[in-house]
C-alpha cells in the first residue's frame, strides 16, 4: 500500500458522496466491517436494483459477500478484483477498491464536462500554447512525486512523535555544561578544518596531474603525427622487387592452371585405365568360364567314349570258342574303319587345313608326351580308370581347350579326337589280341600282324611284340605336317 493510493481513495469516495469520512488510519489494520460497508455502497452506486448478500457476522458469510461481489463486478463492470486481498481489508484491499471508484469517478467527471458552461469556461480560461508549458509539467510531475514521498517521510516521523517528546523534554530539562559543549565544538570545527585541507590537497593534484596528462597526450599527438607521415612515405614509395614478384605471380598463376589441367587429364585417363582393366577382367573371366565349360564337356564325351569302346571290346571278347576258330573269328570281324590322314585332310577346306598344320605343330607337342606316356611310347595295356589314363584326358581336353580358347574351326577339334580315338581303340584291340594269341603261339601271332600291317598300313604304325615298345604315333604325324 503506497500513501498516493490511500489518499486518492479517499478523495475519490469523498467526491463521490460517500457519507461517512474515511481516515488513512482506518486501513493501517485490517478492518472488514468498513471493507464491507464500502464495498456494499459502491455496489449500490454502480447498481441500485443489485441484490448482494449483506451479512458478514460468519466466516462463511463474509467468504460468500466478497465472492458474490466480485462476480457482480466482473460480470457487470467487467473489473476483476482479487478476491484474497479484499478479505484482507487493509492497504491491499484500498488497491482492489481503487478500481471500482476509479471507474465511478471518471464517469462523474464526464459527466460534469458535458456541460456547456463548463467548456465555455474552460475554452475562456486554458486557451494557451502546450507547447510553452512542456516544462512547467515537467517541474510539476517531479514536485508532485516528491510531495508524496516527503509527506510518506513525514508520517513515519510523526509517528515517532511520542518517544522523541520525551527525549526532547529530558534533554531540555538537562543542565548544558558549557566546558563540553566547548569541546565537542572545537573538535567539529578541526575535524572540518582537516577534511578541508586535505580537499585541497586532492584539488592540487589533480591540477598537477592534469598538467602531466596534458604533456603526455601532446607527446602521443606528435608520434601519432609521426607514424602518420612516415606511412604515407611507405604508401608512396614501390620496392624494388615487386615487379619481379609480380612477375612470378603470373607465372605461378599459370602454371597452376595448366598443373589443374594435367591432373585433370591424369585422373580421367586413371578413371578410363581403370575401366579398360575392369572390362579386361570381365572378358577374360568370361573366356575361363566357356573354356572351363567346354572342358568339362568334352571330358564327358570322352568318358562316353571310353565307356561304349570298352563295351564293344567285352562283346568282342566274350564270344564262345565253339563257334569257330580265332581264325575264323577274325576273318568274321568287321574291318575296323580307320581315317588316314590323307584321306581326312582332303575332306577339309582349304583355309582350314593352313589353321590345322599350323595349330597341330604349335599345340601337338603338349598332347604329344601324353599320348607317348612320358617316354615316347604308348603303354601296352592302358587301363581307362587307371592313373596313366587320366593323364591322357587331361592332356587331351587341355589341347582341345587351347585349339577352341583361340577360336580356330572344329576341324582341327576334329581330327585330334580322331587321332586320340584311334591310338586308344588300336592299344585296346592289341591287348585283346594279345590275350587270344597267347594260347595260339608266337608263329600265329606274327602272321595276324603281319596281316593287319599289310591291310592298314597308313592309319595304324607297326606294332610291337609282346612285352616290346611300340613307335609313337604322334611324331610321325608332326613329321607329315
Amino acid at each position: 500500500m503506497s500513501f498516493r493510493d490511500l489518499r486518492n481513495f479517499t478523495e475519490m469516495m469523498r467526491a463521490l458522496g460517500y457519507p461517512r469520512l474515511i481516515s488513512m488510519e482506518n486501513f493501517r489494520t485490517p478492518n472488514f466491517s468498513l471493507v464491507a460497508e464500502i464495498l456494499k455502497w459502491l455496489v449500490k452506486r454502480y447498481e441500485p436494483q443489485s441484490d448482494v448478500p449483506t451479512d458478514v457476522d460468519t466466516e462463511a458469510d463474509r467468504i460468500f459477500f466478497i465472492k458474490a461481489v466480485a462476480q457482480f463486478m466482473a460480470t457487470k463492470a467487467h473489473i476483476k478484483l482479487n478476491t484474497k486481498r479484499l478479505y484482507q481489508a487493509d492497504g491491499y484491499a484500498v488497491k482492489e477498491m481503487l478500481k471500482i471508484t476509479s471507474v465511478l469517478y471518471s464517469a462523474m467527471k464526464t459527466k460534469q464536462m458535458a456541460l456547456g458552461d463548463k467548456v465555455e469556461q474552460d475554452n475562456s480560461k486554458f486557451k494557451f500554447d502546450l507547447g510553452s508549458r512542456i516544462s512547467d509539467l515537467k517541474a510539476a510531475r517531479q514536485l508532485a512525486s516528491e510531495v508524496t514521498s516527503k509527506g510518506a517521510s513525514l508520517y513515519d516521523l510523526l509517528g515517532k512523535e511520542v518517544d522523541l517528546r520525551e527525549m526532547r523534554s529530558a534533554a531540555i530539562a538537562r543542565p548544558l555544561e558549557i566546558i563540553e559543549t566547548e569541546k565537542a565544538l572545537r573538535a567539529a570545527i578541526k575535524e572540518v578544518l582537516k577534511s578541508v585541507d586535505k580537499t585541497k590537497d586532492m584539488l592540487n593534484n589533480v591540477v598537477s596531474d592534469e598538467a602531466t596528462l596534458d604533456g603526455k597526450i601532446e607527446k602521443k599527438k606528435q608520434e601519432l603525427e609521426r607514424n602518420r607521415k612516415r606511412l604515407q612515405t611507405l604508401q608512396s614509395v614501390r620496392p624494388a622487387f615487386m615487379d619481379e614478384y609480380e612477375k612470378i605471380e603470373e607465372d605461378l598463376q599459370k602454371h597452376y592452371e595448366t598443373y589443374v589441367e594435367k591432373f585433370r587429364n591424369l585422373s580421367f585417363l586413371e578413371s578410363q585405365l581403370n575401366e579398360y582393366h575392369r572390362l579386361e577382367q570381365e572378358r577374360f573371366e568370361e573366356a575361363e568360364n566357356t573354356l572351363r565349360l567346354m572342358q568339362s564337356k568334352l571330358r564327358e564325351e570322352e568318358r562316353e567314349l571310353m565307356k561304349s569302346s570298352l563295351k564293344d571290346e567285352d562283346s568282342d571278347i566274350d564270344v564262345p570258342e565253339d563257334e569257330g576258330s580265332d581264325s575264323d573269328m577274325e576273318e568274321l570281324r568287321p574291318a575296323k574303319p580307320h581315317l588316314t590322314r590323307n584321306g581326312l585332310m582332303t575332306g577339309m577346306q582349304t583355309g582350314d587345313s593352313h589353321i590345322i598344320h599350323v595349330m597341330i605343330n604349335s599345340h601337338l607337342h603338349k598332347v604329344k608326351p601324353l599320348f607317348n606316356h612320358g617316354r615316347g611310347y604308348a603303354p601296352p595295356h592302358p587301363n581307362p580308370f587307371s592313373d596313366e589314363h587320366s593323364d591322357f584326358c587331361c592332356g587331351f581336353t587341355f589341347c582341345v581347350g587351347n585349339i577352341f580358347s583361340r577360336a580356330l574351326d572344329w576341324t582341327l577339334i576334329v581330327v585330334v579326337i580322331i587321332h586320340c580315338c584311334s591310338q586308344t581303340e588300336d592299344s585296346e584291340i592289341d591287348v585283346d589280341e594279345d590275350d587270344e594269341e597267347d594260347d595260339e603261339g608266337e608263329e600265329e601271332e606274327s602272321k595276324d600282324l603281319e596281316d593287319e600291317s599289310l591291310e592298314d598300313p597308313i592309319s595304324r604304325g607297326p606294332r610291337p611284340s609282346r612285352g616290346g615298345m611300340r613307335p609313337p604315333l604322334l611324331e610321325e604325324s608332326d613329321n607329315d605336317f
